[in-house]
């Protein structure tokens, strides 16, 4: 497989669930605010969802203040910001319009609806886009969820399981991986830096928006019943069965990988693969107490760091030359 297709496929992956993460990062974020209190601090409230995309640093140059308008609209609709659900739609079906001789029709349409219903809300006139999110946002957020896991299943039932289907898993399991360590961050560095509220019912509240963060609250609630802070990092960071764990993604990313190079499980060839495994082996014996011990954040901040290795490995052993169109590396740093 050329390169250029294989780096398209990797970034289709990653971006339609980077679109979808942030939707519901923003969507769980204004449930959350109708149980605070009408005088929480707003900047408070929205800042930490903008560190735990990595874009602080553009969004105070471009926007200021931490409103609740002005981080939606980051997020959401801002054209600028490469990592914004209208960006991200937009680099999906880029790259899936460049090697649409490789994915299957119904990808390809099921992309370009994906598009069609974002940019439809942002080629509005921004007074009457505004108005109509404004009355239920909860929608427009429900439409790019939706459509991602319409993606997903249309990819796994329509394209064949070979190597062009496996960096397309590839690069949706590595920004899963990504996510799940940035939500969990933001509640033990960000949201909730006093140690006064440990266990009050605020603080049920904070990791109950975590959990559904990722996706995962049922799915907590039938294993552990209570909402524990070591259990929920445990289910997000090692959980075997959970397929938005730190720790399923990783597994199946190695074996995506190896099924890309034809290595055998267990051996490795390239620095991707030693990566990869390396990262895999530390989940294996890890122990979420020793995690919690050592330190939560500082865990988390490493494990961005060896995400981002690992990516830039892939793009070392697969890639070879750097594109110059929105498939290329984000840059995002970790928190």
């Amino acid at each position: 497989m050329l390169s250029r297709v294989a780096d398209s496929l990797y970034w289709l992956g990653r971006y339609v669930e980077r679109a979808e993460n942030v939707a519901r990062f923003v969507d769980v974020n204004l449930h959350r605010l109708l149980d605070l209190p009408v005088d929480a601090d707003d900047g408070e409230q929205w800042e930490p969802l903008v560190a735990a995309a990595g874009d602080l640093a553009l969004f105070r140059e471009r926007c200021g203040d931490a409103t609740r308008e002005h981080v939606i609209e980051f997020l959401t609709f801002d054209e600028q910001n490469p990592n914004s659900i209208v960006s991200c739609v937009r680099a999906a079906r880029e790259n899936a319009r460049s090697v649409r001789e490789t994915v299957s029709s119904e990808m390809w349409e099921q992309v370009n609806t994906f598009y069609l219903r974002v940019t439809e809300a942002v080629f509005a006139h921004s007074h009457d886009r505004k108005a109509r999110f404004a009355e239920n946002p909860h929608d427009f957020f429900t439409v790019v969820k939706t459509a991602s896991h319409l993606f997903v299943g249309v990819m796994n039932a329509t394209m064949a399981h070979g190597e062009g289907w496996h960096f397309c898993r590839l690069g949706r399991l590595m920004e899963l991986a990504d996510q799940t360590t940035r939500f969990l961050d933001v509640k033990y560095f960000i949201l909730l830096p006093d140690h006064a509220e440990v266990g009050t019912s605020y603080d049920d509240l904070e990791w109950a928006a975590v959990l559904r963060s990722a996706s995962a609250f049922e799915m907590y609630r039938k294993r552990h019943g209570l909402l524990l802070p070591e259990r929920i990092a445990d289910f997000l960071l090692l959980e075997r069965a959970f397929p938005r764990s730190v720790r399923f993604c990783v597994v199946n990313a190695q074996g995506s990988l190896h099924e890309i190079t034809g290595t055998p499980l267990g051996e490795f060839r390239t620095e991707a693969e030693r990566r990869l495994g390396q990262l895999r082996a530390e989940l294996d014996f890890a122990s979420t107490p020793e995690i919690i011990l050592s330190g939560l954040h500082q865990y988390l901040d490493g494990m961005q760091q060896k995400l981002n290795r690992i990516d830039e490995a892939i793009y070392e052993t697969c890639f070879a030359l750097q594109q110059s169109g929105e498939s290329a590396t984000d840059g995002r740093e970790p928190q």
